[in-house]
């Protein structure tokens, strides 16, 4: 890959030729990436020239030819659908993460709906929702509305967010697989225009799949080939160029470890989600899918277990909001992938611990690059806990669940450091966030190390965020005990080699609680015992500065925030280094 490179131990730090039996990898190795600026202006140049192009007859003619009087099979889409979203639909109006859209005046040429949602049209996604409250009879004419809509404003010539490559490759895949819902009709001219138009996607996707940025939309594009190489008569010779697509398209979009080059856990699960709904395309032609998509599968979703917290819900890391646990296990089903959660993912950067009753979750690594992430969160060091189904320590989450709950505004907010549960240094960001959304400059180097032992577990962790502009090193040891009981910690600033001597500056050390959580403090404001609504109680005890408690929110997987509370310890660093150590010990 161009835009990371991971390189190997520092002089003197080895690594061992073999993990160790539990999996884990000892010793220290650090993660680097090269300087991420996003698009280059040349870069945005030419895609606006390559947009254009789309305009032109030179292109027009390129889609132009033969189309299926039908497809040769219906692929099962295995992941279900929300129920709730299908029976707004059959009420008259379009649901997305709180907004609403009325189906009778809906307009595809001039949609001035969010980018999430408009996304979720072209994509046609929603066909999976309607299918989940409506059977084909219900189902079909609300699908075939909404699809001439679609046809008479973009059948003809293609323009984004329409045509670009990954909402292309997932409406092919979402078309093919709920096929009956648009296909029921008896006009045989509004049949033969779905099936020419599903013959041009796969003719635009061809020439623009290995254009769409790497990782899930580089994914989608070539998933859609080759649902077309499959499921239109005489898709052979597209078949094997859309192979070698997919093959080059997860090579670039996941880490060895299996995590997407995004790190962002509602990714990995569309991803996982995805490659599922591509070999459903060869089952149901009875096929053999190529070695690459087992084997993305195979990797991808130990990954993302890695992330599930006690409940089975995914942990609020990189924009995703905490995606509840039935929809983590109705995508982990569906992939017919059966495998333990990853415990380390060195490259793609998250630590798990599990002891006991208790998961703790690391983030490790820098955050992703810019043009790969466009909700990428400063949050390199935050932790967040669980007891059993219980969340005790969360992030806000829900960066990239744009919606009616969460505005753009508030969406930058949920991107910020002061968002995670880590250290603050002076109310600045570990990584910069730019005006325009991308990531600036920050955490480029992290240094880890891993230890388990009979007794617990101990990670230390390290980040050069704070380097270039205030001249501190943050470095983060957590020990976990071998019951699960304890989750010692201690944050460390100290003054980086060859800076000029760093000044005083004040330091928040954050860990947001998740709902139902209700703290109070002691009397010498150096601890606080936490009550879980189950009834459990852990004590939280800091060993400097003053812990108060704070407004918080946390974003569920649907988009919706939540208010809560966090605690906040309030502290200084100082020019010869600092450090506060905390405890979270449960009670009982």
């Amino acid at each position: 890959m161009n835009e990371a490179r991971r390189l190997p131990a520092r002089k003197g730090h080895t690594l061992p030729d073999e993990p160790e039996e539990d999996g884990i990898e000892q010793g220290k190795r650090l993660i680097r990436v090269a300087d991420d600026k996003g698009l280059s202006l040349a870069q945005r140049i030419a895609n606006q020239f390559y947009l254009l192009s789309w305009k032109t007859p030179i292109h027009g003619r390129r889609l132009k030819g033969k189309y299926p009087l039908k497809l040769l099979a219906v692929p099962d889409d295995a992941v279900p659908g929300d129920p709730r979203a299908g029976a707004a639909m059959r009420a008259g109006y379009l649901l997305f993460r709180g907004q609403k859209q009325i189906i009778a005046s809906l307009d595809f040429a001039r949609t001035d709906l969010p980018a999430p949602f408009t996304d979720y049209l072209h994509g046609f996604r929603w066909l999976r929702d309607l299918a989940a409250s409506a059977n084909r009879e219900q189902g079909a004419p609300i699908a075939e509305s909404i699809m001439r809509k679609w046809l008479d404003a973009h059948h003809e010539t293609p323009s984004e967010p329409a045509w670009r490559a990954d909402n292309a490759g997932w409406r092919l895949l979402f078309w093919t697989a709920h096929a009956p819902l648009i296909l029921s009709s008896g006009d045989l001219v509004y049949r033969s225009l779905v099936l020419n138009c599903i013959a041009r996607t796969a003719r635009h996707l061809d020439r623009s799949a290995d254009k769409a940025p790497m990782g899930l939309p580089r994914l989608a594009a070539w998933g859609g080939i080759l649902a077309a190489a499959l499921l239109i008569p005489g898709g052979e010779a597209r078949r094997i160029f859309g192979e070698a697509g997919m093959k080059r398209a997860i090579d670039s979009g996941f880490h060895a470890d299996g995590g997407i080059v995004s790190r962002s856990p509602l990714a990995q699960m569309e991803a996982v989600m995805l490659l599922t709904m591509v070999q459903a395309v060869y089952q149901v032609r009875r096929e053999t899918p190529p070695p690459c998509i087992a084997d993305a599968l195979t990797r991808a979703v130990p990954a993302l277990l890695g992330l599930a917290h006690g409940d089975g819900g995914l942990g609020s890391w990189q924009g995703a909001g905490a995606i509840a646990p039935d929809i983590v296990r109705a995508v982990v089903e569906a992939s017919r992938v059966r495998a333990r959660p990853l415990r380390q993912a060195r490259d793609w950067g998250y630590q798990r611990i599990a002891a006991g009753a208790t998961v703790v979750q690391v983030d490790a690594a820098p955050p992703p690059v810019a043009h790969l992430a466009a909700a990428g969160c400063a949050s390199t060091g935050a932790v967040e806990i669980s007891d059993g189904s219980q969340r005790l320590i969360v992030n806000c989450g829900g960066a990239a669940l744009e919606g009616a709950w969460v505005p753009r505004d508030l969406a930058q907010g949920l991107r910020t450091t002061a968002a995670h549960s880590t250290l603050v240094l002076n109310d600045s960001n570990s990584t910069a966030l730019l005006p325009d959304g991308t990531l600036g400059r920050g955490v480029t180097e992290v240094e880890l190390t891993r230890q388990e032992t009979d007794n617990g577990s101990r990670i230390d962790i390290s980040h050069d965020g704070y380097v270039r502009r205030m001249g501190y090193v943050h470095r983060r040891l957590l020990m976990v005990s071998g019951d699960g009981r304890e989750v010692r910690g201690e944050d460390m600033l100290t003054p980086a080699e060859r800076r000029r001597k760093p000044q005083r500056q004040p330091v928040q050390l954050r860990f947001h609680l998740a709902p139902g959580v209700e703290p109070t403090l002691t009397a010498d404001s150096q601890g606080a015992v936490l009550r879980i609504d189950s009834g459990v109680m852990w004590q939280f005890r800091t060993g400097a500065g003053v812990l108060s408690v704070e407004e918080s929110l946390w974003v569920d997987g649907d988009g919706r925030p939540h208010p809560t509370r966090q605690l906040v310890v309030t502290g200084e660093a100082l020019p010869g280094g600092s450090n506060i150590g905390w405890l979270f010990k449960r009670m009982g």
